[in-house]
């Protein structure tokens, strides 16, 4: 048994250097083949480097922590700070209203075109109606942008 565990103990660093041994071999054509085993005398060992990998690191629980301001950062104060978040959510919703318009002019638009398309199924209608459509979609996505922004507000 005790001879057993120290093979095992003798192995296991040989074969953990030997899986770090990359080969790259060079047949007569010049071709290039890598390799974890040598396959023939033309092949001749990279060094790599050893693994320097380390796991990721975990977030704070304090959350805020993180963004703690520099010392000596100036700090603003507390009424001036809620004036200038009142004002971002008046613009932001301004943004809103007018995001809104926009889409509903958007959809009137696209559905004046897909009525014309009706009668005419071709795909030149279709590549017609197309812009409309996009048209449609980027008003929505900007309007859950600018809600998604106004549900981060203080």
């Amino acid at each position: 048994m005790t001879r057993w565990t120290l093979a095992v103990l003798l192995a296991v660093p040989a074969l953990s250097a030997t899986a770090e041994t990359i080969y790259r071999c060079t047949d007569a054509s010049g071709g290039t083949l890598i390799s974890n085993t040598r396959v023939d005398k033309s092949c001749k060992a990279v060094p790599v480097p050893p693994d320097s990998s380390m796991p990721g690191s975990r977030a704070r629980p304090g959350g805020a922590a993180g963004n703690a301001s520099p010392a000596g950062f100036p700090k603003v104060q507390e009424d001036t700070q809620k004036a200038r978040d009142t004002d971002r959510k008046r613009i932001l919703e301004q943004e809103l209203a007018g995001e809104q318009r926009s889409l509903d002019q958007a959809q009137r638009e696209l559905a004046d075109q897909e009525s014309l398309r009706g009668r005419d199924g071709s795909a030149a209608a279709l590549d017609r109606v197309q812009p409309y459509r996009d048209r449609v979609a980027q008003h929505e996505r900007n309007i859950i942008a600018i809600q998604k922004e106004l549900s981060g507000l203080r």
